[in-house]
């Protein structure tokens, strides 16, 4: 299969020789400006996460990898500073460090880690990349403070590489189930800016593109925050995919007018049983997509899958402030004292998944458990 580029990189690690920083487009600004910001501490990678600037589940599980490198350098610098992180790593030995000091940096590393990984309830990726650089950090116990930051430094870079490949594969089993000339709809944004740099349910997109550029794309604007309106479209345009812009309510139009022959999001957690929590309207369109006969694929990778929950009924949903809904570019859009719940995603039943699409091949939802480990 001929394989499409995207142009654009999401996150992405920069060395210099005190170890280095993480780069990433500010999502908030999209579309108006399309910016890098540098995150160079705990605390602003906590926010960036917290607020959004890096959001998509496995954006995010990368970010998270970061943020514990981030931690370790700023904790490193305490206890241990090092001229060049990258000359002396090998080589250099812990001076003048007794076991008490390196167990207040281990300490104090666990503690920031734990911080981090509660910026955003929902999305499995930050723990699970967390907890791949928790294995780095416990297989690193005896060695120079140096190598264990160097250690997860080039663990998060493995994991970012691994990210868009990952992706690809994705995509192309994907592109497989998409007819020819086929209308697409997508919720939210599962594309390059929602992962490294190729995307779930916009890798399937970019794959099926590749294969056949009669395809359309329909995206749902997706409120509160609008990532459908301000980011997916953005993306297909960059990537020159035709695309078209849905309201959120206006999904079960197109299906009964048979515009859309296959519905294809991302997810941001999938229970052992296949339920799948997704951007909050997620839910609505395969309910709708059930009633029309439209086949419905989620597409995300094995990090996104997490088998030590059985139902979605277990899957924590995050509440988020309620001014997203309210306020529209600054301006409030309701009358003052209306009540507000802004639950950030819902639960999609495995009754309403065709199928989810994995690097390792698309399954049913009740095949997760025995298929993928």
């Amino acid at each position: 299969m001929s394989e499409f580029h995207s142009k654009i990189k999401t996150i992405e690690w920069v060395k210099t020789a005190s170890g280095g920083h993480s780069l990433m487009v500010d999502q908030t600004k999209i579309p108006y400006a399309f910016e890098k910001v540098e995150i160079k501490t705990l605390k602003s990678m906590y926010n960036a996460i917290k607020t959004m600037i890096v959001r998509g589940a496995p954006a995010i599980g990368i970010a998270g990898a970061h943020g514990c490198a981030l931690f370790a350098l700023e904790l490193l610098s305490k206890y241990a500073p090092v001229e060049d992180l990258w000359k002396n790593d090998r080589t250099i030995e812990d001076k003048n460090l007794d076991k008490n000091q390196r167990s207040l940096f281990f300490n104090e590393l666990e503690e920031g880690l734990n911080y981090l990984n509660s910026s955003r309830p929902t999305a499995v990726n930050l723990s699970w990349a967390i907890g791949e650089q928790k294995k780095v950090i416990e297989n690193s116990k005896k060695l120079p403070l140096a190598t264990v930051c160097t250690n997860l430094i080039n663990n998060a870079i493995k994991l970012e590489n691994e990210d868009i490949e990952i992706n690809k594969k994705i995509g192309n089993y994907g592109a497989e189930v998409v007819p020819k000339g086929a209308g697409i709809l997508t919720h939210c944004n599962a594309g390059a800016l929602a992962t490294v740099g190729y995307g779930t349910a916009l890798g399937v997109v970019r794959s099926a593109f590749a294969k056949d550029p009669s395809i359309q794309v329909y995206a749902d604007e997706t409120r509160p925050r609008g990532q459908g309106a301000k980011i997916t479209t953005f993306e297909l345009v960059q990537d020159g995919i035709p695309v078209t812009l849905l309201t959120d309510g206006m999904c079960s139009y197109f299906m009964r007018n048979k515009m859309i022959d296959i519905v294809v999001v991302g997810a941001d957690r999938i229970a052992a049983n296949g339920d799948t929590a997704n951007k909050i309207g997620t839910s609505t369109v395969a309910i709708a997509a059930k009633y029309y006969n439209i086949p419905f694929y989620v597409a995300a990778p094995k990090s996104t899958i997490d088998l030590s929950i059985k139902t979605g009924n277990d899957i924590i949903i995050e509440l988020r402030d309620e001014e997203e809904v309210t306020m529209v570019n600054g301006k409030r859009i309701c009358a003052e004292g209306v009540k507000i719940i802004n639950p950030s995603f819902d639960v999609t039943d495995n009754a309403l998944i065709t199928g989810i699409i994995t690097e390792y091949g698309i399954f049913k939802p009740e095949e997760l458990k025995y298929k993928i480990k």
